[in-house]
């Protein structure tokens, strides 16, 4: 476990030792005795909030609806800064699913998620508050972990599959860090404009245009993060310039690029995520 300081809030920081069993999944393990309005900062995945501690996550929209516990949210939420979490002796298991993977382990596709941040238990019903139950029960992180990667596997392995076009386009996507032309990738694998797009939004919860500007986004802003120069990552990004790359941060973050480094959310993935 490492700590991850930022402001006067003190993370404790966990990952599992070993790669899960699924493709697509990634997790890491949070304690944060203080969690004081983190803004949760557009990222190309779905993510599951699994907590278990004394204390509960609070998810709240600028819209002023409030979202307590385990949630699930879809591919790019938060944009412009619209959501933050927060709460006290929060323990959580984070899981990023790759959209391809998660409409088999929601049960549901994440275009159903309608943008929002929703409720675990309206997804899983009971099968929320048993995982919650069985993570508190265990002492070990990397238990954990285990624990929440069969759920996982279990749940994908009875799931259905999105179509292998629509995953192909997506990878595309995602292996040329959204610097694809997406007219093209209807072509590609052989299907009309109109069916690749209908089938993608509806498997994966966002449109091919939406989904190529927030992979091209999440790097960009992971290297902002690292400390690279605005002009550098405009330029290398496949932005058409410095005001460019302005705009599409301010519109998923809500912040400047001068201040997107400063952004929890993003800093602590060096430790969180290393390597994904």
């Amino acid at each position: 476990m490492r700590t991850f300081v930022h402001g006067g809030a003190v993370w404790d920081v966990a990952r599992p030792q070993r790669p899960s069993r699924v493709a697509g999944v990634t997790m890491a393990g949070f304690r944060v005795r203080d969690l004081d309005a983190l803004r949760m900062v557009p990222h190309p995945a779905v993510t599951l909030l699994l907590e278990f501690g004394t204390g509960s996550p609070v998810v709240d929209y600028a819209a002023g609806r409030q979202q307590r516990g385990s949630v699930v949210a879809g591919p790019g939420i938060g944009a412009g800064g619209a959501v933050w979490a927060r709460g006290e002796n929060v323990e959580c298991v984070q899981v990023r699913l790759s959209p391809v993977i998660a409409r088999a382990v929601l049960g549901a596709s994440p275009a159903d998620l309608d943008g929002a941040v929703v409720a675990l238990d309206d997804l899983w019903g009971r099968e929320a508050a048993r995982i919650r139950e069985r993570l508190g029960e265990v002492s070990s992180w990397q238990d954990r972990f285990a624990l929440t990667d069969a759920l996982l596997a279990r749940r994908y392995e009875a799931g259905p599959p999105v179509d292998p076009e629509v995953a192909w386009a997506w990878d595309r996507i995602v292996g040329d860090r959204g610097l694809v032309r997406v007219d093209g990738l209807a072509g590609e694998v052989g299907w009309s404009r109109k069916r690749l797009w209908s089938r993608f939004r509806s498997q994966l919860g966002l449109p091919p245009k939406r989904a190529v500007k927030l992979v091209r986004f999440d790097h960009a802003a992971h290297r902002l993060v690292a400390g690279e120069g605005v002009a550098r990552v405009a330029a290398d990004g496949g932005y058409t310039d410095q005001s460019h790359l302005h705009r599409d941060v301010v519109a998923f973050t809500g912040v400047t690029p001068a201040n997107v480094a400063g952004e929890p959310f993003l800093a602590v993935d060096d430790i969180a995520w290393a390597g994904h």
